[in-house]
């Protein structure tokens, strides 16, 4: 949701860390950007859980990849 939610508002991704013990928005904000960027029209449970894993697997490998911390600077900006 920390993600997804700064992604809608076109926020900078590049130095944004998710923080675990960080709550924000409410249940249902969450269920409709989930919905929202799942993919798929009307999904089950079974799809929003799988959309979720996956994206929570991505963005995980995302912030400890070299390539896409702020020590690359300027070359590989937004990747």
């Amino acid at each position: 949701y920390q993600y997804l939610s700064r992604y809608k508002r076109e926020e900078d991704l590049d130095h944004f860390l998710f923080i675990p013990e960080r709550t924000e928005g409410t249940e249902k904000e969450c269920l409709k950007l989930l919905l929202e960027y799942c993919g798929r029209h009307n999904p089950s449970w079974a799809e929003l859980s799988n959309f979720t894993h996956f994206l929570n697997f991505q963005l995980s490998k995302c912030e400890k990849s070299f390539f896409c911390s702020p020590a690359v600077g300027e070359d590989f900006q937004g990747f």
